[in-house]
């Protein structure tokens, strides 16, 4: 193996200035220069900035919270049931419906029962709801239209509730 001189006696030449130092003095900086010892210049913190650590908090894939557009939810059979001969009140069977009194609904596809036309039930401009509880309201009914007989099931098995600005 190859041995070098002990730099006792050598001298280097400055890459930044050209001035004459000893060997043993001058120091390597960071981009690679052989400068003396008051010609050195740190390498500046911008250089080498600090790792960035990972988030905690932060969600790798993430997606803003989204508003549910309204949809038409399927009734189940029979979901309407009329009042006492006369009467326009028509209550509706829907769980969980989420409405509160004075919210507006529309029926669709339903079929007319104890007096109430299926043109009377899908009115375009829907009903305002009344809550009785978290699974039943009442509406009522307009165009004169009133229960023949009383306390029956109707509607059919395909009505759907929803709300009025919903296009087909």
């Amino acid at each position: 193996m190859p041995r070098f001189a002990s730099n006792k006696y050598a001298k280097g030449i400055s890459d930044r200035s050209g001035r004459e130092y000893p060997l043993k003095t001058m120091i390597l900086e960071w981009n690679g220069l052989l400068v003396g010892p008051d010609e050195f210049e740190a390498k500046q913190p911008q250089l080498s900035p600090p790792r960035i650590q990972p988030d905690p908090q932060a969600l790798r894939i993430s997606r803003p919270a989204r508003t549910e557009p309204p949809v038409e939810v399927l009734l189940g059979f029979n979901p309407f049931r009329s009042g006492t001969a006369g009467s326009t009140t028509i209550t509706i069977t829907q769980p969980g419906h989420g409405f509160s009194t004075g919210d507006i609904t529309r029926f669709r596809n339903s079929a007319p029962f104890d007096g109430f036309s299926t043109s009377m039930i899908e009115t375009a401009s829907g009903f305002a709801v009344t809550v009785l509880t978290s699974s039943t309201y009442t509406i009522t009914a307009t165009g004169g239209e009133t229960a023949t007989s009383g306390d029956t099931l109707g509607g059919g098995g395909d009505v759907s509730s929803g709300p009025v600005t919903l296009e087909a």
